[in-house]
């Protein structure tokens, strides 16, 4: 397995400062009183799926363990933290050296959780497992929700392409995050090209209507196009009149014209007035992309439609509504000195209202019914009993601070898949309603 199916992950900054402050200050109060080096559990779990989600999907895992790697704190940062009087002298001197040292568990990437699913757990010392929880929360609120958008996306399409194009509705860093959760979710390619480069994903792009626009004539601009690009090129035809310009882009590519793009006006009603005149001028095989403001219930609504492939920016990339998962990161479970010997104990916050937690180390698996279909999220923190002990969820990931589950990113995809088919078919439905299956804790 060579480095490109991994992602390329050479020159990744430290990830040190991509935290709250708190985070630090806790690891200061700590060390002053002895209790750094207890020994922790924490997870990172959700209470409830953003409202009307029917699943979540996880996504950001392979990010977390280059975000763990490249966790450090070099000269130049200790210099920041020491001139805005963070942390003291003897906690700088601590950060100087850290190094995540511990084991962390996790739902592979691409399998989908429901509320309460231990989705990460990070077992260490108190001080080095609680520097870690801004930045995988992070990650993994972001990408799981654009995941979860896409998948939903991915089910409308009911098998069409699916083109992610949303780099210019976001951050530039978080564009290409998005493209990487995106392909995970079952889109098919990316416009981006930094996420092409950094994790393998194919690209594609032709042009906009500033291109149209520069030459004189509709048909000057598709000239350039097809003699640059060749005669499998898309074509936009909507910048002008619709018909004119695909009978003009028939005419300059010929009836191997690659695919047409439309980008505006009712989408269902022009996409079949084109079919019907491609087909009429006999490029039969020339296929329909249709682009603008596109959501799953947009995509859904024209499954009727002739089209062959979806666009979709703003609505992937703001991840349809709900940009975030709402996941937590909090200790379930502490042992009262560093020695591995020494027992866990359960610990859970316990305040008024919803924001309460379910103590002690957890296993996390799915329980299917006769025909093989999901019924439950059973989750529990005592042993795991013998019918549930081949459908657990958790996978080692890193041990001893070293990551040992790296993965190529088509493998998290095809997980996704596969996942998502073994749910009841009432999870694919777009309207609202409570997770397809229940959480059982035992």
């Amino acid at each position: 397995m060579n480095s490109a199916d991994l992602g390329r992950r050479v020159g990744v900054p430290s990830t040190a400062l991509f935290t709250d402050q708190y985070e630090l200050t806790m690891v200061q109060a700590a060390l002053k009183a002895g209790t750094a080096d207890r020994r922790s559990v924490f997870e990172a779990f959700t209470r409830r799926l953003p409202e009307g989600r029917r699943y979540g999907v996880v996504a950001g895992i392979g990010r977390v363990l280059d975000a763990v790697e490249n966790f450090h704190f070099d000269d130049e940062m200790l210099t920041f933290l020491r001139e805005q009087n963070v942390v003291d002298g003897p906690t700088l001197a601590w950060l100087a050296d850290y190094r995540f040292s511990g084991d962390i568990w996790g739902y592979p990437e691409g399998e989908v959780y429901f509320p309460g699913s231990p989705i990460l757990r990070v077992e260490g010392s108190f001080a080095e497992c609680v520097l870690l929880e801004t930045v995988i929360l992070s990650i993994l609120n972001h990408d799981s929700a654009i995941a979860a958008a896409a998948s939903r996306m991915s089910a409308a399409a009911g098998g069409r392409g699916l083109i992610e194009m949303g780099a210019r509705r976001t951050h530039e860093l978080s564009a290409v995050a998005s493209a990487r959760a995106a392909y995970i979710g079952g889109f098919d390619t990316t416009s981006d090209l930094a996420a092409g480069f950094r994790y393998n994903i194919p690209t594609v792009g032709t042009s906009a209507h500033a291109f149209t626009l520069l030459h004189d004539t509709e048909r000057d601009a598709f000239r350039a196009q097809v003699d640059s690009l060749g005669r499998g090129t898309t074509l936009l035809v909507d910048t002008y009149d619709v018909a004119e310009a695909v009978r003009t882009a028939v005419e300059v590519a010929g009836t191997g014209l690659g695919a047409v793009r439309i980008d505006s006006g009712d989408l269902l009603l022009v996409a079949h007035r084109v079919r019907q005149q491609l087909d009429e001028l006999g490029a039969t095989g020339t296929k329909i992309v249709v682009t603008s403001d596109l959501d799953e219930y947009a995509i859904a609504s024209l499954a009727a439609a002739p089209v062959d492939a979806y666009g979709v920016g703003t609505q992937l990339v703001t991840g349809s509504g709900q940009p975030t998962c709402s996941m937590v990161y909090k200790l379930v479970a502490r042992a009262v000195s560093a020695d591995p010997a020494e027992p866990l104990r359960p610990v859970a916050k316990k305040s008024l209202g919803a924001k309460t937690s379910v103590g002690g180390r957890k296993w996390a698996a799915r329980r299917l019914d006769e025909n093989g279909v999901a019924e439950a999220e059973v989750i529990g923190a005592g042993p795991v009993p013998a019918e549930l002990a081949d459908r657990q969820l958790l996978a080692e990931l890193v041990r001893g601070g070293e990551v040992i589950a790296r993965e190529p990113l088509d493998a998290a995809r095809e997980r996704h898949i596969a996942a998502r088919s073994g749910l009841p078919m009432s999870a694919m439905q777009l309207s609202r309603g409570e997770p397809v299956i229940p959480t059982e804790y035992m």
